[in-house]
């Protein structure tokens, strides 16, 4: 098992990639914290792996608040045995418009979630990762980070701000035994493509090279990569897991 007893946060865990790198975690034998807002899909997740003989803890958090973060991770380590192994600082929304119709509220949220929240975990368990000498983080950006996106301002600015915090980070946590990188998904078949067009949908498969969307497992595995051993020399990394696709 790559990630025997790691003790592993997942943001957005209950649902999308998050449950997915969840589910996958727990298959190599990690033990997971599902961390949602979503208290119920949290539960429902969790209870999903534990069914299948994985280890798993629910634990609502809103990324946006710094009390709530405090008390995901001080219940981490208090089932977990006083350690957090890796984070995946998975989290995040969509409130998409183009520039001169976003609102201000729009704008707010998706800074709150996506950027603001990432800050917050990552600032949270990078505590405890350098008093106990390692770890990894792994953030989530997109290709809409890279490339920027029609109707996305706040979205790519979230995402390119993740891409300068994990360089940054990095830097700074590295001497300290802590690895942190970012994966960058293409589009991902996850309900935050629902509202998609299927015609918008179907023309980004032409532009991608492998002529298909990402699946959640896709991006998971990536995640799995960067919470083994096997990447012990990874780190400030920004992980293109896209299909090829160099351009929105």
């Amino acid at each position: 098992m790559r990630l025997k007893d790691k003790v592993t946060i997942v943001t957005g865990g209950g649902q999308g990639i998050g449950q997915t790198t969840c589910e996958i975690f727990a298959r190599e034998g990690a033990k997971v914290v599902v961390a949602d807002i979503n208290d119920q899909a949290a539960h429902a997740a969790a209870e999903k792996i534990t069914a299948a003989g994985g280890q798993a803890l629910a634990v609502y958090v809103n990324v946006t608040e710094q009390a709530s973060v405090d008390a995901l991770v001080a219940k981490t380590l208090e089932w977990g045995g006083g350690r957090i192994d890796a984070l995946i600082n998975n989290a995040g929304i969509t409130k998409d418009a183009q520039l001169v119709k976003m609102t201000e509220a729009q704008w707010d949220a998706v800074i709150a979630v996506n950027l603001k929240g990432v800050f917050l975990c990552g600032q949270a368990v990078a505590k405890v990762m350098r008093e106990q000498g390692g770890g990894s983080i792994a953030n989530a950006t997109s290709i809409v980070g890279l490339y920027g996106n029609f109707g996305q301002s706040n979205y790519a600015a979230t995402k390119g701000g993740v891409i300068a915090m994990t360089y940054t980070w990095s830097i700074e946590l590295g001497p300290k035994g802590v690895r942190v990188n970012a994966i960058a998904p293409g589009f991902t078949e996850t309900p935050m493509l629902e509202s998609v067009p299927e015609k918008v949908l179907d023309d980004i498969r032409g532009k991608t090279p492998l002529r298909r969307l990402a699946k959640p497992e896709d991006i998971a595995n990536a995640y799995l990569f960067l919470a083994s051993d096997e990447s012990s020399f990874v780190t400030g990394q920004v992980i293109a897991v896209n299909g090829g696709l160099l351009r929105v």
